[in-house]
């Protein structure tokens, strides 16, 4: 017969998305409020790589690829944090259950801001 492994104390998957890649706190989110904003391929790696912050659709669609493929250097680089916190709500329903819910527990004003 097989013997399992503990998993209630594994560690995270690499394909996980853990609290560690997040910042301390929003404040530390110092990207560009306004201009255009080219991605890098490790972040964009099909389609579009420049984005006008000017353009809702546009910076929705920067914030879902960082959000979605970043790491905590990303976030403080590509992502301002009145931004983040003022579109959410759309945000949060182009986001995946796991990337979402960890934003919102490690940040509950954004979760508070989604619900508006």
């Amino acid at each position: 017969m097989a013997e399992y492994a503990d998993t209630s104390r594994s560690a995270p998957s690499r394909w996980g998305y853990g609290t560690e890649r997040l910042p301390v706190t929003l404040d530390e989110l110092a990207g560009p409020k306004s201009g255009s904003v080219a991605l890098p391929l490790e972040l964009a790696w099909s389609g579009l790589r420049v984005f006008d912050l000017g353009d809702v659709k546009l910076l929705l669609g920067l914030y879902r690829i960082v959000l979605n493929n970043g790491s905590t250097d990303d976030f403080v680089r590509y992502l301002d944090q009145g931004h983040l916190v003022r579109h959410w709500s759309i945000l949060r329903k182009m986001l995946g259950r796991g990337v979402r819910d960890t934003w919102e527990e490690a940040f509950p004003e954004l979760r508070r801001s989604g619900s508006v």
